[in-house]
């Protein structure tokens, strides 16, 4: 994909906080369109890489190009972002918050148009202050829209939601991203959410990027047959290299036009067969493979 096509570049970026090393010699890209969301554990550099890419801090090296272009007040104004938590004055109405915020970044907005898009067109006269945690996620979202960019920045739109706030979150990025034609760079701790709504993940860990690809490449091909048998070891043997011990039984390595014959042959031999279910690997493993702990 050549650099035009990337919403996003980032090249041998790097910055340093007094010992802390929070980037180092970071490249990736994310290409135009779609959702691209941002894995690490906590000091990876998710949001130093959000701060300096919006300019909020400077990189002690390497280069910034959005949209083919190096960063700059140019370009920027090509996208909308909230990073860390979205903090609003209470006394303010909802309308009138995106009113003043347009109005000071010298942006035409309409307001109205904003709310009802991210689903507060009814809120739009009531004081941020009493707001839900969800709904100034949502209004943070609809103020990062007022200059209708191309690319819009979440430092974890979900942060703090509960479940049903998570799946409004989940539909609103997607429908941004699918309907509206933006692209959708987001960070998240919450890895079955990001493996739902995004395209492409990249995975960071102590300011290097450890993975990077679409959630299918990440996967991979894990799909396996796990089996609750007795005895276990009597199926290891014959599984050979196909099988492996997980949680309590044995996971093979099969097609699916395969499976059907394994568990004829195998009750065959007398091995006692008390479940039979297909895994996959998910996201979670992935992180944890790669960063070697917690998110």
């Amino acid at each position: 994909m050549s650099v035009a096509m990337h919403a996003l570049a980032v090249e041998q970026v790097s910055r340093r906080f007094g010992d802390v090393q929070a980037l180092d010699a970071l490249s990736l890209a994310v290409p135009a369109g779609g959702v691209f969301g941002l894995l690490g554990p906590n000091g990876a550099g998710k949001t130093t890489l959000l701060r300096i890419v919006t300019g909020l801090v400077y990189a002690d090296g390497g280069a910034v190009r959005l949209f083919g272009e190096p960063a700059g007040p140019a370009t920027r104004r090509r996208i909308g972002a909230f990073i860390e938590a979205p903090a609003f004055y209470p006394f303010l109405g909802a309308r009138e918050t995106i009113a003043v915020l347009a109005r000071v970044s010298g942006v035409d907005a309409d307001p109205d148009a904003l709310l009802e898009r991210v689903g507060l067109g009814a809120a739009a006269d009531r004081k941020v202050g009493g707001f839900s945690l969800g709904m100034k996620q949502r209004l943070a979202i609809a103020a990062a829209l007022a200059a209708r960019p191309e690319l819009l920045i979440l430092d974890e739109p979900t942060n703090g939601l509960d479940p049903e706030g998570i799946l409004e979150m989940r539909r609103l990025v997607r429908e941004l991203a699918d309907r509206d034609g933006l692209t959708v760079l987001l960070s998240s701790h919450l890895l079955d959410e990001v493996e739902r709504v995004c395209d492409r993940v990249a995975i960071l860990n102590r300011g290097r990027l450890a993975a990077e690809g679409s959630v299918a490449e990440l996967l991979g091909d894990s799909e396996r047959l796990w089996l609750d048998v007795r005895p276990v070891g009597k199926v290891l043997a014959i599984l050979g290299e196909h099988g492996a011990a997980e949680a309590g039984g044995v996971a093979a390595q099969i097609g699916r036009d395969e499976a059907p014959a394994l568990i004829a042959a195998l009750a065959a031999q007398g091995v006692e067969i008390f479940e039979a279910r297909w895994i996959r690997r998910d996201l979670e493993a992935v992180f944890l493979a790669e960063t070697g702990g917690g998110a």
